[in-house]
């Protein structure tokens, strides 16, 4: 194993005998190895899996999760390491909870992140109450993050394989999930965790990691959106920013904020962004590049791990973005220079350093342009 990467700790102490490790099992690699590492170390193990979703074609699609054939793997790896394994069946409240508001999010012309609607819903807190039950002392999850005992406590921090860190999608995990929660893998590279599937003889070694939304069969966002709400292909105007109509659409949900490609709009002196989604009139405002630059966005529903009022760390508000220089101000993330791709709905993610400070829901932005101009 690479030297700049650690070794897997359930941070249970050095004798593990006699504890009890509950792992949420996916069906995919990391978390079967989480099992595999759980079961060598000696505690108790035991896998849970929630069965979330059934939704044809999508149960069949490799690199899914928490359904159909991905059930069935986490079954099989429970059997070769020997550990009990149950599956509960959480469908109705997934339903509720993620596809429900991933589809009156996109409605409202936002773009929700359901990945972490469920860690912060489904996942982590009927997980957290489920391994509660079974008397476990820590629930182990395959995320590829750290959590790293500070002076204070438990911190959450960012997995030391950069192209791995999720970091970005666990902003909403609580001090209190965060005492019970351990991830075993954060210091390790994938390539280290599918050697030791293979040496394991784990069914899952070679599965491809899931690339899409677990519950969206082959990426198509709109397909699921007009199947859980028929009147989301109401059509509209594209108009400009100073509301002359350019052309028409066919439903705020085939566009986000910062999108170029599909406006089908020519004829125009310079390239065309979708600035603003309209829910009230359906209009898809659109603008020049520059009019995406955003000066601030307000953040609601917060989580912070750590105070950051007043002080001036970096933000993440794309999963793939950089992090940039912001202060918190009130309710306010204040950026240091104009930000790109600021959209309602996302994520706002606070970090000093390595470490996650929390995060919150954008609910809205202030354009740098108009803030240029009052």
């Amino acid at each position: 194993m690479d030297k700049n990467f650690s070794l897997p700790d359930f941070q249970l102490g050095q004798n593990l005998a006699g504890k009890r490790i509950v792992v949420a099992m996916s069906g995919g690699v990391d978390s079967s190895v989480v099992a595999a590492l759980a079961a060598r170390s000696g505690a108790e193990t035991i896998g849970v899996t929630l069965q979330l979703y059934d939704h044809g074609s999508a149960v069949k699609r490799a690199g899914s999760c928490c359904a159909g054939q991905d059930i069935r793997d986490a079954r099989a790896v429970a059997d070769r390491l020997r550990i009990m394994h149950y599956v509960f069946d959480h469908e109705s409240r997934f339903r509720d909870s993620v596809i429900d508001h991933f589809a009156d999010e996109y409605m409202r012309g936002r773009t929700p992140i359901p990945c972490v609607r469920c860690n912060m819903g489904v996942k982590f807190t009927d997980l957290f109450r489920l391994a509660k039950e079974l008397g476990a002392d820590c629930l182990a999850t395959g995320h590829y993050v750290r959590r790293i005992e500070g002076a204070s406590g438990p911190e959450l921090h960012r997995a030391l394989d950069p192209a791995r860190d999720q970091s970005y999608f666990l902003f909403a995990t609580t001090g209190e999930q965060l005492d019970f929660l351990r991830f075993p893998l954060g210091g390790m590279p994938k390539p280290a965790v599918r050697e030791i599937a293979q040496e394991m003889g784990l069914v899952v070694a070679n599965k491809p990691d899931s690339q899409d939304i677990c519950f969206v069969p082959e990426g198509d966002y709109a397909a699921v959106v007009r199947k859980i709400r028929p009147e989301a292909d109401s059509d509209g105007p594209i108009v400009d920013m100073e509301g002359r109509e350019l052309g028409r659409h066919k439903g705020l949900i085939h566009y986000t904020v910062g999108q170029r490609r599909g406006l089908e709009i020519g004829g125009l002196s310079e390239p065309l962004y979708v600035v603003r989604l309209d829910p009230q009139t359906q209009a898809v405002v659109v603008g020049p590049k520059r009019a995406l630059a955003v000066s601030a966005a307000r953040i609601v529903e917060p989580n912070w791990l750590a105070d950051v009022q007043g002080r001036q760390v970096m933000a993440k508000v794309r999963s793939l973005a950089r992090p940039v220089p912001a202060k918190m101000d009130g309710e306010w993330l204040r950026f240091a220079s104009d930000e790109y791709g600021v959209a309602p709905g996302q994520a706002a993610v606070r970090y000093e350093g390595d470490r996650v400070l929390g995060g919150g829901w954008i609910e809205e932005t202030a354009g740098a342009l108009l803030s240029a101009a009052a």
